[in-house]
């Protein structure tokens, strides 16, 4: 159920205090450090933002879509990796259960995630299979009672400090493609799970990501997501519709802080006696940002209202993150353009965004990926 207006605007004003006076002064720190300290973490859980999204029984905000970009447009404004920590818990390291789980597993998980005592980590892709996620090799052939995995999943954000692992696994061997697919909860000390080195990554220090590798790992049955075999995939792609929206609204944020930092640099950088803001061509650059986030903006806005309303937005949702994503990488192109020498130098902050972002147009589905996904929906549509 969505906020009355004026608790959601406290909600965001008490957000934005925090990116600008608590997060913001850490970002080259937690850069540096490839690590968010443990008392900001600890600060984002009080502050409920692991329980964001998840419903209010279970002891979340049970924020809508809406909502949800709003909150993740805000956090857009300082480093991509603050909102990375409670992101999975938001998204898809939660959603799983929200959206397909059976009652028993709800109350089991749910209210430990909504407190950030738990931590959910998305274990979808694999060496051979990122974005033909529908050709899962991690296997989960029943044994009695129980289920024995063995696979392993790659690039897993925040599995270095995950609790729960939804690891999808091919059940039935017989089917090719996604319908053999199915989604297990598995706990991270579990015997058999064990986590790879933590990549050294382009950008986003802070926001750990490794492999996790599955040997024999014994799950009881009552682990099997929603307790339906072969359905895994259909969930994976309901939870990705979510996260695509939350992608570009985070898309929008980043755009918004970079299109200030170098609006603001440009009144004050003077060249040949005046402040370069007064040169069409750097006007040029700062107005087709401004332009492309809001355009964005209204994308992100229109499409989780008719996610909310009920409408299917599988289509919409694609569209959002191919145009947010791309286009905040465009946007901070020219911020670097516009800061010259500045924005290439550490100190400014300019390129370490640069090279955040890269990560946007990729993740949850490349751009690549929204293209078919859209595609896909128009042949369909107009056949």
């Amino acid at each position: 159920m969505a906020l009355d207006s004026d608790t959601l605007q406290q909600l965001l004003d008490t957000l934005t205090r925090f990116v600008n006076e608590r997060l913001r002064p850490l970002e080259s720190k937690t850069a540096a450090d490839d690590r968010i300290p443990q008392e900001v973490v600890e600060e984002m859980k009080a502050l409920g933002l692991f329980g964001l999204t998840i419903p209010e029984a279970y002891g979340g905000l049970g924020l809508n879509m809406q909502e949800e970009a709003a909150v993740a447009r805000v956090f857009g404004r300082t480093s991509p990796a603050f909102r990375s920590a409670f992101g999975t818990n938001v998204g898809i390291g939660s959603q799983s259960l929200v959206i397909d789980g059976t009652e028993a597993q709800k109350q089991f998980y749910l209210p430990k995630m909504a407190t950030g005592e738990i931590v959910g980590s998305f274990c979808l892709s694999e060496p051979e299979a990122g974005s033909d996620a529908a050709s899962v090799r991690t296997t989960a052939v029943k044994d009695g009672d129980d289920y024995l995995i063995n696979g392993t999943k790659r690039y897993i954000t925040n599995a270095p400090w995950a609790d729960l692992f939804t690891v999808f696994a091919r059940t039935d061997a017989s089917v090719k493609g996604a319908r053999g697919v199915s989604a297990f909860l598995v706990d991270r000390k579990t015997p058999g799970v064990s986590l790879g080195v933590p990549y050294r990554k382009m950008g986003q220090q802070g926001a750990p990501v490794c492999d996790v590798i599955f040997e024999d790992v014994r799950v009881p049955a009552d682990k099997l997501l929603g307790g339906a075999e072969n359905v895994g995939f259909i969930t994976a792609m309901k939870v990705l519709d979510k996260g695509r929206l939350h992608i570009s609204a985070i898309s929008v944020g980043v755009a918004e802080r970079l299109i200030e930092d170098a609006t603001k640099y440009a009144i004050e950088r003077r060249q040949f006696n005046q402040p370069i803001a007064e040169f069409q061509l750097v006007q040029a650059m700062l107005a087709d940002s401004q332009t492309e986030m809001y355009a964005a903006a209204c994308m992100v806005e229109e499409t989780a209202r008719r996610r909310d309303a009920g409408e299917a937005v599988n289509a919409l949702a694609a569209s959002c993150k191919l145009f947010a994503t791309e286009m905040v990488g465009r946007v901070a192109d020219r911020a670097v353009q516009i800061f010259g020498g500045a924005g290439y130098i550490e100190d400014y902050g300019i390129e370490r965004f640069y090279r955040d972002v890269r990560l946007f147009r990729i993740y949850e589905g490349t751009s690549q990926i929204q293209q078919t996904v859209i595609a896909k929906d128009m042949v369909k549509r107009f056949s």
